[in-house]
């Protein structure tokens, strides 16, 4: 499954209002409740902390991909989350993050969970790419740089 095919409006959120890392995943898991892909929020939180405890999801160049496997989703959901000011979120390069993005899959979906985030991974690469999403001021300006590449 495509990234672009995860991103709707109603999984975005900008800016985030989160000042720290267990505020950004709470803010996103909760937009995934709002959004109705999820119901029990708290158990999809502590999933995607327990996965943080085990090594930081925060990459380079300002971007996070926290991530879960829960049999509390029935299928590969993604929230994304834009942060123009930086939440420490422990990145490998030490920097803060302004992009994230939160990805949850069922146990039995490890292919499609690797590919999304390969494809994460991919998109993000892109500098040019990145300011875009970090100057967005809405949902449907993410949903329309994604419908680009």
């Amino acid at each position: 499954m495509a990234v672009i095919n995860l991103i709707e409006e109603d999984v975005i959120k900008i800016p985030l209002e989160a000042k720290s890392k267990p505020e950004v995943i709470r803010e996103l898991v909760d937009l995934l409740k709002s959004a109705g892909k999820i119901e029990d929020a708290d158990s999809v939180f502590n999933a995607v902390i327990t996965r943080e405890n085990m090594g930081s999801t925060g990459l380079e160049n300002g971007i996070a991909v926290p991530h879960a496997k829960t049999n509390k989703v029935p299928s590969l959901v993604l929230a994304i989350g834009i942060a123009p000011e930086g939440v420490d979120f422990d990145s490998l390069d030490g920097e803060p993050s302004n992009l994230f993005f939160l990805l949850l899959a069922p146990p039995s979906q490890s292919g499609p969970h690797i590919e999304a985030l390969s494809e994460i991974a991919r998109l993000t690469r892109s500098s040019s790419f990145c300011k875009v999403l970090l100057n967005a001021k809405s949902a449907k300006e993410i949903v329309e740089a994604f419908a680009r590449q």
